[in-house]
């Protein structure tokens, strides 16, 4: 009988031990969900302070936000996009309005790289605002379409907008952003904006042979052959930038791999022209240069000031090759009129030639 007893005791004991092991975890659960409002701290955002008054949170990188819907004042709102509403029906027309970053861009910037310290790290990981924010961010981006950007290559073969029939005005243009990667010239990684500061620089943003094909249209010496007599011209003052964009690190390395056929394509004095770039390009930074479409090639103009003062997307149609030959003459006036010498930049600050200082031309 006691043994029995004994028995049945371990037994209950056993299920008791599930039973309270199972209520643990429901409330571990129960207070890990989104609906659980935490009590203010001191390390809780709007904790007050002994004197009254609420903290200010400490934030060591800025939260990931999403691209959700276009800003309604973008030259660009109705374009097709790979997140949103689906369009059913498109025809690109010109842009009306500079487009670009707002801010100057400057070396070190949009590198991808996380400089935080472990402290920084652990501080923002625990950081439930910026939980929340990241959660979001991950939410919309799974959310997206897979497809989405080879549906809208049905609208005009991807072609997102029209080139402007004449340059934007300098002191109303925006700037091309910072954008970092290896180049073909060495393993290590460069920014661009040393490069495209002095210059009048063609600067071609693509992913994939498609988009590649579509910016031979604009910049390739069989169809654009008076582009490539301007720059030989310029003697050095303008220059064709090619940014070669892969998110996907597979694809990345085997870009990597077969560098050499890159190299031979492109030209020994052109390697240091030619980026690779895997991160860095934000949602924001799509949405302001109007990268809207990974499957379709885009082809900029940036003045000495990296300033965006042309664009076109797509293939080349129309009188759009000889505006671009155009704009680039153009830029090189400007260049000649402020007497800038190339390559001398204090971040996006040009300084003047001075009198009788001869040019320094292109560095290799």
């Amino acid at each position: 009988m006691t043994t029995t007893a004994t028995m049945l005791a371990a037994r209950t004991g056993l299920r008791t031990g599930a039973r309270a092991s199972t209520c643990l975890v429901c409330k571990w659960r129960t207070f890990s969900t989104t609906g659980y409002q935490r009590l203010p701290t001191d390390h809780t955002p709007g904790a007050a302070a002994p004197d009254g008054k609420p903290k200010p949170r400490q934030t060591f990188a800025p939260a990931p936000v999403a691209a959700t819907e276009p800003a309604p004042d973008s030259p660009l709102a109705h374009a097709p996009r790979s997140y949103g509403k689906k369009v059913k029906d498109f025809t690109p027309t010109p842009l009306s309005r500079p487009i670009g970053m707002n801010t100057p861009p400057a070396a070190g910037q949009n590198t991808g790289i996380d400089h935080r310290t472990f402290k920084q790290r652990r501080d923002d990981f625990v950081d439930y605002e910026r939980h929340l924010a990241k959660r979001e961010y991950l939410k919309n981006k799974v959310s997206r379409p897979y497809f989405r950007d080879w549906v809208n290559l049905s609208f005009h073969k991807g072609k997102t907008f029209l080139a402007p029939p004449r340059l934007f005005k300098a002191d109303l243009s925006l700037y091309f952003p910072n954008l970092f990667g290896r180049t073909l010239a060495s393993r290590q990684k460069a920014d661009t904006t040393p490069l495209l500061a002095g210059h009048a620089s063609v600067v071609t943003v693509f992913s994939g042979m498609w988009a590649e094909n579509q910016i031979k249209t604009f910049v390739s010496p069989e169809q654009n052959p008076a582009l490539h007599r301007v720059l030989k011209e310029s003697g050095g003052r303008a220059q064709l930038v090619q940014i070669n964009v892969e998110e996907d690190w597979m694809k990345m390395m085997l870009i990597k791999l077969f560098s050499w056929s890159l190299r031979n394509k492109v030209g020994k004095e052109n390697w240091h022209r030619y980026f690779l770039v895997r991160k860095g390009i934000t949602d924001e930074i799509k949405e302001s240069v109007g990268l809207l479409n990974s499957k379709v090639g885009y082809t900029y103009l940036v003045d000495h000031r990296c300033r965006i003062r042309w664009a076109g997307s797509g293939s080349a149609e129309g009188d759009e090759r000889e505006g671009l030959v155009k704009g680039v003459r153009r830029l090189l006036e400007e260049i000649k009129a402020e007497g800038v010498t190339g390559g001398v930049a204090e971040g996006h600050v040009l300084k003047p030639l001075a009198a009788g200082k001869p040019t320094t031309g292109d560095k290799k």
